[in-house]
């Protein structure tokens, strides 16, 4: 998965990395923080918790070895592509609920149903999403009311996800939530509402082994 990759669906089209970088954060202010989004830690721990999800979900998906390690290899950013839908869910909730956007469970269910039934079934669904976004099984409904609460803000905005107006709403949103993330992670784009890689060059790619699956670092 593209690490500047919006979330599934409704946020798909690739990030520029030409705009300032307007926020970032230190290990030392936030310590065991991968990112701090209106006051509320995400922690190192959270994040990982997150990553072997995914590694965990691709593992049982693809049981040869030399497979999942290619797999492991085409999703490296995923550490990071990680941290970033996890803040982008937070700060599209804030802009959702300024506008007074809310999605039900039974909207949920109906979605997921409708897009069960184009991927020929449950499995095939969580599958499509392991494979395309990086989405375990276990986050899949957690992202689908993702894409509702989009959608939905679009609509109450009169526009829809792809145009100013609705990344508009994203940044005021990343704005009033102070969106701050480790260096390690790169920095938070408030225009963009997008996670930006660092240009630092002790950052980089390693794979440690936590819980017997390797994690990208």
């Amino acid at each position: 998965m593209h690490r500047r990759r919006r979330t599934a669906l409704v946020l798909t089209a690739a990030i520029a990395a030409a705009a300032p970088l307007l926020t970032a954060c230190g290990s030392e202010a936030h310590p065991g923080a991968a990112a701090v989004v209106g006051g509320q830690r995400i922690t190192v721990a959270q994040l990982e918790s997150r990553v072997q999800e995914v590694r965990r979900a691709q593992r049982a998906a693809v049981p040869d070895e030399t497979q999942y390690q290619q797999v492991v290899s085409s999703t490296s950013s995923l550490t990071r592509d990680t941290l970033h839908n996890m803040v982008l869910d937070r700060v599209l909730h804030r802009a959702a609920r300024d506008k007074g956007v809310t999605v039900t469970r039974a909207e949920i269910q109906r979605m997921r149903a409708g897009l069960e039934r184009q991927a020929g079934g449950g499995k095939g669904l969580e599958t499509a999403w392991l494979q395309k976004y990086g989405i375990a099984p276990a986050r899949l409904d957690d992202n689908l009311r993702l894409q509702l609460e989009a959608q939905k803000l679009a609509a109450e905005l009169g526009t829809d996800t792809s145009q100013p107006a609705f990344w508009k709403a994203l940044s005021k949103a990343s704005t009033e939530l102070h969106v701050d993330l480790n260096p390690r992670y790169g920095s938070w784009d408030v225009q963009k509402s997008s996670r930006v890689d660092a240009k630092t060059p002790w950052v980089r790619e390693a794979t440690a082994v936590a819980g017997g699956q390797p994690v990208t670092m």
